[in-house]
């Protein structure tokens, strides 16, 4: 296992997703003093704050992997121009109740793809703006836009050769700014 645990959380449940795919490829351009864990949320009951004194196992296990990481990554979808209702309950149960925020402190990066030109910027910002909230310090530059074209991924599912160069410059970014702010 690595010095640093980073929780990676995905912001789409789909079975072929391309924010899955990849998260899955670009931890394979960390440092080997990097580990990564993708955390689920997928099966977390709708956020409501009357259970707040009695959460979820579910709820009990998103909070305790974000617990023990020493960063997040967060690789997500673009849903009507915002991030996905999945992520956003994901947010919301982690921070809960109030004054046990599960998120604060922990560095974190920001990415995604999406087919559109764009990429998932506008999700990017709706998500940054929450994390500010929540007290996360999260890497400003370079911010990634990642359209889903022929050639992101190669045969075996890493990042391709034209999009290489760009992610590793993000990844090492990335891991110097967990660096720098890792309890």
């Amino acid at each position: 296992m690595g010095k640093f645990q980073i929780a990676v959380i995905v912001g789409s449940l789909r079975r072929d997703s391309f924010n899955r795919k990849l998260a899955n490829a670009i931890v394979k351009l960390a440092p080997s003093e990097f580990s990564f864990k993708q955390v689920q949320i997928g099966d977390l009951p709708l956020y409501n704050q009357d259970d707040d004194a009695n959460q979820a196992e579910s709820v009990k296990r998103l909070k305790s992997d974000i617990g023990t990481a020493q960063g997040l990554l967060f690789v997500t979808a673009e849903y009507n121009r915002s991030i996905p209702g999945v992520l956003k309950n994901a947010m919301d149960h982690a921070s809960r109740p109030y004054g046990q925020n599960a998120w604060a402190g922990k560095p974190a990066g920001v990415l995604g793809v999406s087919v559109g030109a764009t990429g998932t910027a506008l999700a990017q910002q709706h998500l940054r703006n929450v994390l500010a909230y929540l007290d996360v310090p999260t890497l400003g530059q370079p911010e990634a836009f990642i359209q889903a074209k022929d050639g992101l991924f190669d045969a075996s599912g890493n990042i391709g050769p034209d999009s290489s160069k760009f992610l590793q410059g993000w990844m090492d970014k990335y891991v110097a700014w967990v660096k720098k702010h890792a309890a």
